[in-house]
Parts: structure tokens; sequence; C-alpha cells
């Protein structure tokens, strides 16, 4: 079917490969952050725990919404483990860090989310694709807020 939505089809596939990487990047910080949830333990327990429930609840509902938006743009949303390795720029975490450790590292996600967003943001800029900036302009906002929440609980 041909999908006329007002940006041409290689400027449409190339946005929606972006936005499968910023999939990917999420669904993998998602998975580490409801790992972390699950396994955090020491002082800051309960503050950790609810945080990461926060977080990944946030990020359960963008991954949705980031690949409604790769469907809408004709393409496929990737939705197997072994494309999102394939695809994110985000290291899985094998082992149970401590509390702190996995701030830092969910910090680190975060940071990198942003990145990806980037990348996504200037495609969709400049192909006109206002839809798409948006979402990825949301999504950057809220990476950026929470890795300055999470760098906030490491500073001492």
């Amino acid at each position: 079917m041909n999908i006329d939505i007002g940006i041409n089809a290689e400027k449409r596939v190339e946005i929606a490969q972006s936005l499968k990487h910023l999939l990917a990047d999420s669904y993998t910080l998602y998975l580490q952050t409801h790992n972390f949830h699950w396994n955090v333990t020491g002082v800051h327990f309960r503050e950790l725990h609810l945080m990461f429930e926060e977080q990944y609840n946030e990020l359960a509902t963008a991954v949705d919404e980031i690949a409604e938006r790769i469907r809408s743009l004709g393409e496929v949303a990737p939705g197997s483990y072994k494309a999102f390795t394939r695809l994110s720029s985000i290291a899985e975490v094998e082992d149970i860090p401590g509390a702190s450790e996995m701030v830092k590292i969910l910090t680190l996600g975060h940071k990198q989310i942003v990145k990806t967003c980037r990348i996504a943001l200037n495609l969709a800029q400049s192909a006109e694709d206002e839809s798409s900036a948006s979402l990825v302009s949301d999504r950057m906002r809220e990476h950026e807020k929470t890795a300055w929440m999470l760098r906030s609980m490491l500073s001492d």
C-alpha cells in the first residue's frame, strides 16, 4: 500500500530506522530499569525501588509510542530481543550491581538515549516530519530530566 503522508519514501525509511534504534535503546533501558527495581538493596532501597518503578512505567509507555510511530511511517517495528540487541547502543547488564552502580548505569543509559534522540530528531526535522520530531523531542526532554535526577542521587 502506498503511504502518502507528505514525506518521501526514502526519508520515511531513514526516520523509521532511527526510531528503531530509539525503540531498541528504550526497551533495553526499560528492561535494565525493571531488573534494578526488582533487585535493588541497601539503605536507599525504598527510594530507588519506587524511583525505578516510575521510570520503567514511563519507558513502557514510551516504547509503545515509538513503535506505533514506526508503524505509521509504514515500517515494521522490531519486537524481539535479538533485534533489540542488534539495534541498541546500550549494553546489557548481566550481573546485579550495587545500588550506586545501578544509578550510574541507568544515568549512562538515559544519556545514551538522548544522543540517539538527537540523531532521530535531526532526520525528522530535515524531512519536515513534525510528528516524529515532536515525539523524539518529548523523549529527549524526558531522558535529559531523568539523567539529571539520577545524577543528583550520586552527588553527596
